[in-house]
């Protein structure tokens, strides 16, 4: 199946990599021939002031990795730390697109604002919904994190 796109870019803290994560990263890699995933680094994710405790950056980078290697993807794979909400993207010339949730599509506007403002092409943005759990809510880190639900989105 031909691409849409050369090189996409993803990115998040992906802590707890639950099914919401699953879905964004399997989207990147549906539109792009590369996916360069930012991973947010333990420095980025102290300044995101997140409500619980985060794993570091060296458990979530193998727990993505893992799931990058049991889907068969992780050749076309480019895991990058990143330290602020940008990342590569304000540099990097190849990338095509920008796969986001709706909850972080302000984000990607953002991100494509300060790319024309350095004289790069805007990225096009890939939105998808956010994930919903058994009660409907969407699934998060936060969530999971609080014992309300796993993974998957089931209620505990």
């Amino acid at each position: 199946m031909q691409k849409k796109f050369k090189t996409v870019a993803v990115g998040g803290t992906f802590d707890e990599l639950h099914k919401g994560h699953r879905v964004l990263l399997l989207k990147a890699f549906d539109l792009g021939k590369q996916v360069q995933i930012g991973l947010c680094s333990d420095n980025f994710v102290k300044r995101l002031s997140k409500p619980h405790m985060t794993a570091s950056y060296g458990q979530r980078l193998r727990e993505l990795e893992a799931f990058l290697q049991q889907n068969g993807l992780r050749k076309r794979a480019e895991i990058v730390p990143i330290d602020d909400p940008f990342g590569p993207t304000l540099s990097e010339q190849g990338l095509e697109a920008l796969v986001v949730s709706k909850e972080t599509e302000p984000n990607a506007s953002l991100i494509n604002k300060k790319r024309k403002e350095a004289g790069l092409p805007p990225l096009q943005i890939v939105a998808i919904d956010m994930i919903p759990s058994e009660n409907h809510l969407p699934i998060s880190t936060t969530r999971i994190r609080c014992r309300e639900i796993d993974r998957e989105g089931h209620l505990l």
